[in-house]
């Protein structure tokens, strides 16, 4: 069974920077998408980005757009969600997730994934 656990949550000044990774095992990343979700009190899960398992394919919630920048390494089984100029409403705990996928392809929808991770708390305040 996969396994996911996410790391770099933090407190961080508004328009700070952060990156959280993702680190997976057993398995290579090559056919596993991984997705960056986030949760803030209160509201449902979102999905904000995600890559495919090859790195071909990448997407971006319109919320982060711009702002956050998403790479893996492979060797290191390790996906990396890069955020710049954060805000106060970035504020939630995130998680990632994982499903196997031969295509390339990535999803921002959580239903879509099988795997998760227990999330990382990031706080964007002044």
């Amino acid at each position: 069974q996969l396994q996911l656990v996410e790391s770099g949550g933090d407190l961080v000044q508004p328009g700070g920077s952060l990156r959280l990774s993702c680190a997976v095992s057993p398995y290579t990343l090559d056919y596993y998408t991984v997705g960056w979700f986030r949760q803030a009190p209160g509201k449902e899960r979102e999905g904000i980005s995600c890559i495919s398992g090859q790195g071909s394919i990448k997407d971006f919630a319109d919320s982060v757009q711009g702002r956050f920048t998403i790479s893996k390494d492979n060797a290191k089984n390790t996906v990396y969600l890069q955020m710049n100029n954060l805000k106060p409403e970035d504020t939630a705990v995130y998680f990632c997730a994982s499903l196997w996928s031969f295509k390339q392809m990535c999803w921002l929808q959580e239903s879509m994934y099988e795997y998760w991770g227990r999330g990382t708390q990031v706080t964007v305040s002044s």
